[in-house]
């Protein structure tokens, strides 16, 4: 006796393009970005504002293309700032955490002075880490650690005490070392919270770079973007003022992009955070 096939979805064999979740998630923002532009574009027109004042969208990308040479270089420097910062942040925040998670005496002695170093402005202590540290590149590259920290250390420590309360008694019951907790039940149980601090913290690092930069205000060769925009407005290039920060905040999507992707990578197979069927 055969048995009964079942029926076949249809829609389950085929979405529709524009119902695809990935598919929207492009489309929707980019038709947003171009009602915008176009918006944009038709008021300074229609207002005749020159461009010291507003320049339009294609004026910001004839900017790009005619300064492309110098604008690159510059946010090679600011990126490079960037990831060496973000990278320092993220090895320190992880280690603090560790640290934090091992007594509660260590974190509560020491986890308000992080958050002090959250709350304290970075325009207020580059001048001193400028002066103190010689080297210009390393000293912007400390000062946009200091702005890019927290969310690691905070978000990594909530996820190393977000525990399963069973878990951990069934560790204890197998006599499991303190080494053997950390890496097989609390560092599994942190990732989803520090993957959100790296995405948040990828964003602070590029904001510390440009900080850093326009508290230093050094000129030369080695320039970011931020010695761009100030010199820009010295000399009333509006256009070229629109395309830094542009390309700054391409970069700032494209890094909170990369992390977003690495998340995916790392929980996709097994965190409901990343694998829902939405």
């Amino acid at each position: 006796m055969s048995t009964p096939t079942p029926p076949i979805n249809a829609r389950a064999l085929k979405t529709p393009l524009l119902h695809d979740r990935r598919v929207q998630r492009v489309l929707l923002p980019l038709a947003v970005a171009l009602v915008l532009l176009s918006a944009w574009q038709w008021l300074v027109v229609a207002l005749e504002l020159p461009p010291y004042v507003l320049p339009t969208p294609l004026q910001i990308m004839a900017t790009l293309w005619t300064d492309a040479g110098m604008l690159s270089s510059a946010l090679l420097v600011t990126l490079k700032i960037t990831l060496l910062s973000f990278g320092m942040a993220t090895v320190l925040g992880v280690l603090i955490s560790f640290l934090f998670v091992q007594s509660r005496l260590i974190e509560t002695a020491l986890f308000p002075y992080a958050v002090l170093l959250q709350v304290t402005p970075v325009v207020a202590i580059a001048p001193l880490i400028i002066i103190w540290v010689k080297d210009p590149t390393l000293s912007l590259v400390m000062c946009a650690t200091l702005v890019a920290l927290f969310p690691i250390i905070a978000n990594t420590t909530l996820g190393l005490r977000s525990v399963d309360a069973d878990l951990q008694s069934y560790f204890r019951l197998n006599r499991a070392t303190r080494l053997q907790t950390l890496v097989r039940l609390r560092i599994p149980s942190a990732l989803p919270y520090f993957f959100g601090g790296l995405r948040i913290s990828s964003g602070l690092a590029l904001i510390g770079a440009v900080v850093a930069e326009f508290v230093a205000g050094t000129g030369g060769s080695a320039t970011g973007l931020a010695y761009q925009i100030l010199m820009a407005g010295y000399q009333l290039n509006i256009p070229r003022m629109f395309a830094a920060l542009l390309l700054i905040s391409v970069a700032g999507v494209g890094l909170f992009a990369a992390m977003a992707w690495l998340s995916r990578l790392a929980l996709g197979s097994w965190h409901s955070s990343e694998s829902s069927p939405d």
